[in-house]
């Protein structure tokens, strides 16, 4: 056999070994192994201190390989037997779940198939159970207590439904509601046959002012035609109102309209005012008259009056005078032609404004003896014949305007 010998490393009691960052220095170092001793001897002198160098690198990275190598070996050593042992320790949980399963699920002889069974099979403990509840031939059982309940509030006359709800009953919430019902309808019929009789009151005065209305458009329109006979002018009436249209001739050539409004009825100022605005507008009219009967006029206009450019003029029916209705034609008549601004060089404007402006000063004397009789009751003849000169100083001034209408035309 070939004898091995091992090498030994003697360390002097001088020997240093010390690490300086990347270097290792050793100091006083021997090796006793005679084969080391032989190989480093092969070498020159010169060459050995590099050998020993390269040979204590290899001898530190062999060592530093094999610990690793150990290292890894061990690591593999112990993953191998925690793999054995897991799958042993899976086997028998496997096994151990499989007998589980089985014990509680497996069918006939598992706990939950026995289980379902008592409960829910067809002898089962809720078949029992609701067999009995909902028997009715059972007067305990669920369906049997629910008939009763149902039979005592519902079932026949003596039920509480029953008494509950007949109105008959003095005690049963339905007759007090009877009663209070009745009252009302009773309080609704008398307030129904007021409504009724005051709308029958209503449509007969209705009908007697619409008669009374009507007699008066009749009157009026009758008037109207006579005032305006000979005159060359145009009258259409429609309802209630009635639409003048001078004779183009008289009005140099211009188209010009009187729209007369009939009021036997009572009206505000304003409204008067608004609806005689509208009927202009929509009859393309330049002068509006309103006449009114006594027991409707606006105080002050009586016989007549000239209103934001307008005549207003009374006239009884019971005593029409025809000379008032004329003479307040003829003034709504002249403000028309007043109007016109085309016509101007046949027609005298100034001099019908003159006329204007004193006839409206007789007005004005008019309405200062008004107020005359209404203080001093003992001088009412005296008055009135006051009243009639100023009348006819007012239709004299109305003619001269016309005659210097008539002139303007005819040069």
């Amino acid at each position: 056999m070939e004898q091995r010998t091992e090498a030994r490393i003697v360390q002097l009691p001088t020997t240093e070994i010390r690490v300086d960052a990347d270097r290792i220095v050793v100091e006083r170092l021997v090796v006793r192994d005679a084969s080391l001793a032989a190989l480093l001897a092969e070498r020159a002198a010169e060459d050995r201190p590099a050998f020993v160098e390269r040979a204590l690198k290899v001898g530190l990275l062999a060592l530093h390989d094999a610990g690793v190598t150990v290292n890894v070996d061990v690591v593999r050593t112990e993953f191998e037997k925690l793999i054995r042992q897991s799958e042993q320790v899976n086997v028998r949980a496997a096994e151990t779940l499989d007998q589980t399963l089985r014990a509680n699920f497996a069918d006939g002889d598992g706990r939950l198939p026995r289980t379902l069974e008592k409960f829910l099979g067809d002898r089962g403990a809720l078949r029992a159970y609701v067999g009995e509840l909902f028997d009715e031939t059972k007067r305990d059982s669920a369906i049997g207590r629910m008939r009763t309940l149902l039979g005592t509030y519902f079932d026949g006359d003596a039920s509480r439904l029953a008494v509950l709800l007949d109105p008959t009953r003095a005690n049963s919430p339905m007759h007090q509601f009877r009663v209070e019902i009745g009252r009302e309808f009773d309080r609704l019929n008398d307030r129904l046959t007021a409504i009724e009789a005051a709308a029958a009151a209503r449509g007969a005065e209705r009908a007697k002012s619409s008669a009374k209305g009507a007699d008066f458009e009749d009157l009026l329109e009758a008037m109207l035609a006579d005032a305006i006979r000979g005159s060359g002018d145009l009258m259409r009436s429609k309802k209630g109102d009635f639409v003048v249209t001078i004779d183009p001739a008289n009005a140099g050539g211009a188209e010009l309209r009187i729209v007369i409004e009939a009021k036997d009825r009572p009206m505000s100022g304003r409204a008067m005012r608004d609806e005689l605005r509208e009927a202009k507008e929509n009859r393309t009219a330049a002068v509006g008259l309103v006449v009114f009967t006594p027991a409707h006029a606006p105080a002050g206009i009586a016989p007549f009056d000239v209103r934001a450019g307008d005549v207003y003029c009374v006239i009884d029916p019971a005593a029409p005078d025809p000379a008032t209705l004329g003479a307040a034609f003829r003034l709504a008549r002249l403000h028309a032609l007043a109007s016109l601004r085309d016509a101007s060089a046949e027609i005298d404007a100034d001099a019908i404004r003159s006329a204007l402006a004193a006839i409206k000063a007789e007005l004005d004397a008019i309405k200062g003896m008004k107020a005359t009789l209404t203080s001093i009751a003992t001088s009412s003849a005296g008055v009135q014949a006051c009243l009639d000169r100023l009348r006819e100083a007012i239709l004299a001034k109305v003619a001269e305007a016309e005659t210097e209408i008539r002139l303007g035309t005819s040069r």
